[in-house]
């Protein structure tokens, strides 16, 4: 099994509100779903694709990403295609390792395009916490998640410039 080619289609992104407003319990909702899978051969099966990311909040539906494409799956694609017309499934390897090519190449996608919409990005943040250590006040220990630490001396911007200590 292989994935000889991704292309997009279609790319379109639409926020429903003005950017200005507040959202309050904001969810973003993604998945990749696929919408048809043809035979293009004994060896080649064309899959259509659809990636969608949905941002609602409490009060409102926020904004709607959605991307379109194909994808060349190279493998058994009589039993693909058989699978998919009698029963819309796939065998649990071959739908693992195209939703993963989906996801990996749509969500960086769909990051630029809420960029460009004034729309939180469709992946998590790592939040960064500040803490003092049994080191001199002048050597602030960042964290941003346990695996990955590093002092000022790592930074390239020394912190005082950046956040005057206010003590």
């Amino acid at each position: 099994m292989l994935i000889r080619t991704f292309e997009l289609s279609r790319v379109d992104g639409r926020r429903f509100v003005k950017a200005t407003e507040r959202w309050v319990n904001l969810r973003i909702d993604h998945n990749s779903t696929v919408t048809l899978i043809s035979e293009l051969g004994d060896r080649q099966a064309s899959v259509d694709f659809r990636f969608t990311a949905n941002y609602h909040a409490s009060e409102a539906v926020v904004g709607l990403i959605q991307i379109e494409g194909n994808i060349l799956w190279e493998g058994d694609a009589k039993a693909l295609v058989k699978g998919w017309s009698s029963g819309g499934q796939m065998p649990p390897d071959v739908a693992q390792e195209i939703h993963t090519v989906i996801m990996t190449n749509c969500i960086p996608e769909a990051v630029l395009l809420a960029r460009e919409l004034r729309l939180p990005p469709p992946i998590p943040i790592p939040q960064v916490k500040a803490r003092e250590r049994s080191l001199p006040r002048d050597r602030l220990i960042f964290g941003i998640r346990p695996w990955l630490q590093g002092t000022v001396d790592s930074c390239p911007t020394p912190l005082h410039e950046v956040a005057p200590n206010p003590h």
